[in-house]
């Protein structure tokens, strides 16, 4: 969990819940510490217990130990499966009012989208995550280089420096509010994002109808 008042809800819930929290240790490969998540969700299973891994946010969503946990139990002969929940995309729609389904919607992981070089519809709506931990990898409990001069610098291809985006974190609670912050994409680089922080980039203008297209499926062109 992500906070304490989540790890107590879940032990009013189940007394013997274990945090898996324990697992991150300064300097260690972030695969690594997932993997050990992982190994300790199976070896109560082997036990021939019931487990159930609670994770904040969507259990599916930048997850690996619930995925590979699954995996695993399945391939040796455990029944498992996961059950969905709302994540923070799914927040970020409601709270800042888009719908993906009018632009279209491109969503990368922020480290992924530079290091692949993704290309990007600026027509669509573009949503980034983990912006505040781009290119790390070990874990530290040390605030970690933003490098968000690297992401501005690429995001220029296709975005003038004055386009507003939004850095915006989901709030955990029903009684709180999300956190939003409009700037312009210029400015991103001397903001200190929170570690949830998500980048969403709004399209730039509404992309022309191909009127080759729209003649094939019998559809006005405008």
């Amino acid at each position: 969990m992500a906070d304490q008042i989540g790890a107590g809800l879940l032990a009013e819930v189940n007394p013997q819940v274990r945090s898996l929290n324990d697992f991150y240790e300064p300097g260690v490969h972030r695969l690594v510490i997932y993997d050990r998540m992982t190994e300790a969700i199976l070896a109560e299973v082997r036990r021939g217990r019931s487990v159930c891994a609670a994770f904040y946010g969507h259990p599916g969503i930048f997850v690996s130990p619930s995925h590979e946990a699954v995996r695993r139990a399945r391939a040796e002969g455990f029944p498992a499966r996961m059950l969905p929940a709302i994540s923070a995309e799914d927040c970020l729609f409601a709270d800042l009012g888009v719908d993906p389904g009018a632009t279209g919607c491109q969503s990368y992981e922020a480290t992924d989208f530079l290091l692949r070089r993704r290309q990007v519809d600026p027509t669509a709506m573009l949503i980034l995550w983990q912006v505040s931990v781009i290119g790390e990898r070990l874990y530290s409990r040390e605030t970690p280089p933003r490098r968000l001069s690297v992401l501005v610098d690429y995001l220029l291809h296709w975005y003038d420096p004055e386009h507003l985006v939004t850095l915006y974190e989901a709030s955990p609670y029903p009684i709180a509010e999300a956190a939003i912050e409009n700037l312009t994409l210029e400015r991103l680089p001397h903001v200190d994002p929170a570690p949830l922080a998500t980048l969403y980039v709004p399209p730039v203008d509404e992309r022309q109808t191909d009127g080759e297209m729209a003649a094939l499926l019998g559809v006005p062109s405008s």
